[in-house]
Parts: C-alpha cells; structure tokens; sequence
C-alpha cells in the first residue's frame, strides 16, 4: 500500500511542476507536444487537441516537451511562430521558472491544508526556567504560556525559539499565568550553539525549557495564510541550506538520498498520518522546485543561464557548445542519481546488518 502512495505523491508531484511549464507556454502560444508524467516505456496515452498526454513506466519525473525544444538534443529548434526557441528570452525564462512556482504553490496550499486541519506540536509552556537567567530575571515561572513575542501570536516551542534565537535587543513577552495575562521584556543573551548542521553559531538565549505538553494547534481564517508562508519560506531555507551545505562539505556527500529514500520517508510519514504526509509532501514539492533551479544544463535552472546568456549577449550559445554542456549536465544528474541510490543502499545495509 505504502509504494502505491508513494507513487500516487510524487506523480502528483510532477503533475504540477508540468502542469505550470505547461500553462505559461501555452499562455505564450508555445505548442505542447508532450505532457509526460514518468519516464521510459509509455503505459498511457491519449491525443488531445495538440497535445499528446501520457503516463510512462518510471514515476521518478516527468516532461514537457514544446515545439523547438528538445532536451536530448538542444540542437534540434525550430523557427514557426508557436515554437519556444522564437519566443522572447523573458517569456522562456517565465516557462522554465514556472514549474517550480508550481511546486512552491502546491506546498503552501498543503500547509493551508495542514493549518486548517491543525498540527501536532509541543506547546509554548515553560517547563523549566534556569536560575539567573533572563527568564528568571524578567519573571517568568514553570508554567506560564508564552502567547505572544513583540506582538506575534505564539502557538507552538518552535514559534519561541524562531522569534527569539535571532534577536539581541529587548523582546516584549505577553504571557498566561494560571487565568490571567501578564506582560514583560527581556534581552536575550547571545550564546554559543550549535545549528541542524553542527555547526557553532550565535544564539539568542532567555533560559527556558519546555514542559512538554502536546496538543494539536489549529490556525484561523486570519492566521492561516501567514502560517503558511511562513512554512514555506522556513522549508526553502532548510532545502537552500542543506544544499549550500552539501556543496562547501559540511554536509557528508552520503547524506545525499535517491528514490528509496523519498519513497522510505513517504511511507513512514504515511504511517505517522494524514498531516505528517502532507507535511513531506510539501516539503518534497519544494525540494523538488529548488534543485529544478540549480544552474547545472538539462535542468531548468541550466536552460534559464543559457536564455539570460542569450538576452545579454543578444546571441544564442553556440550549437556545439550547447550540446556538450547539455550532455555534461545529463551525465551530472545521472552520477546524482547513481551516489543517492547507493547511498540508499548502504543505509538499508547498515540498518539490516
């Protein structure tokens, strides 16, 4: 049941990275041959008006393939009115950048989902207040509710921490003791700490723990629009850092994962409910976005670098080099996709071993 859901998740995945190339060229009377989900051997197909629709056997991506493109071969164009190598180098770049806009769209209409359906999380009660902290200091006691920071509601631990952790000047605190509201301000003390990336940073501290209650938080008409921007924002950053991260090496290069991975964390999220899966879901359809961006050729971030070469130097890349760049970046993706998969592979060996 887990693979079907798996596939059901990153076909819908795909479905709308094409589906937003799919939209702006057509908007931009680009000719759609192709709108593929899947790769490799078709098991679906249907023609409708210029369009040619079909499922194909590998659910690990998808295309969409416009007249005058040809990703295999870059050198294969065409000069009619509804080709996309005719088009002005801005509308090709509002194509390419259109499936990701969709992964990012579809990922903050799941975390409107998820605020309307309500999270699970630890509750911004204090548990713990450390002796001569500025916690302490400022009043607060085992207990309080924290309900806002500087005017912003607080929900969950987590709101706390992200309003705080960057802050070195006077924070105003609104808080619940018991039946009643009290306020305070504190200065946080920058601390040493240590990021999701172990690395040593400076951290805002007032001394606090959590009590560690859990409940599931609900977001009203009025707050979930902003709570969901704020997910979605806090996920491109973690994907944009991680990435950084792998490429200056202080992310190991085996913490790279392939397919069984997704498919891995797609079924244990899938087992942990409804909102956990929605949560991956988005945070994938971002991923998914994001790397689509990396300016490696064959990916859209590659064909955006060679259109805004072409609109400064108002020439296009020569052929050869074109096709050369092109089939570097293919063999790229592909020795990704071989280093996920084994070290996909080596994680299932290490834990069954």
């Amino acid at each position: 049941m887990w693979i079907i859901i798996s596939i059901i998740v990153l076909s819908i995945l795909i479905f709308f990275h094409e589906s937003g190339h799919f939209l702006i060229a057509r908007l931009f009377g680009v000719k759609v041959e192709v709108f593929s989900i899947g790769f490799g051997k078709k098991i679906w197909s249907k023609q409708y008006k210029q369009t040619e629709y079909t499922i194909s056997i590998i659910p690990l991506g998808g295309y969409v393939k416009m007249k005058g493109q040809d990703d295999l071969d870059p050198s294969k164009t065409s000069k009619d009115d509804d080709s996309y190598n005719t088009k002005a180098p801005w509308k090709r770049i509002c194509i390419l950048l259109a499936g990701s806009g969709a992964n990012i769209l579809l990922a903050f209409i799941l975390y409107i989902i998820i605020g309307f359906y309500g999270i699970t999380t630890i509750l911004p009660t204090i548990g713990k207040t450390i002796e001569n902290s500025p916690a302490q200091k400022a009043g607060l006691i085992n207990g309080d509710t924290i309900i806002k920071i500087n005017g912003k509601d607080i929900k969950t631990w987590r709101d706390i921490s992200q309003n705080i952790n960057n802050q070195e000047k006077e924070v105003i605190i609104e808080y619940k003791r018991g039946n009643e509201i009290f306020k305070t301000s504190i200065i946080p003390e920058m601390r040493d700490s240590k990021n999701i990336f172990g690395e040593t940073i400076k951290q805002g501290f007032i001394g606090i723990a959590a009590k560690g209650d859990i409940d599931r938080v609900k977001y009203g008409i009025d707050e979930i629009i902003p709570f969901a921007i704020d997910e979605t924002i806090f996920a491109a950053k973690l994907i944009i850092l991680s990435i950084q991260k792998i490429i200056i090496g202080i992310l190991p290069i085996d913490q790279l994962g392939g397919p069984i991975a997704i498919v891995q964390a797609i079924s244990q999220a899938q087992e942990a409910g409804f909102v956990a899966l929605l949560g991956l879901s988005a945070l994938i359809s971002i991923n998914l976005g994001i790397l689509n961006l990396l300016p490696i050729p064959a990916l859209d971030g590659g064909h955006i670098m060679f259109t805004l070469y072409e609109w400064i130097t108002k020439k296009p890349l020569n052929e050869n080099i074109l096709y050369k760049l092109t089939v570097l970046g293919w063999i790229i993706l592909f020795g990704l996709m071989v280093l996920g998969l084994y070290n996909d592979i080596g994680r299932i060996a290490i834990k069954n071993g």
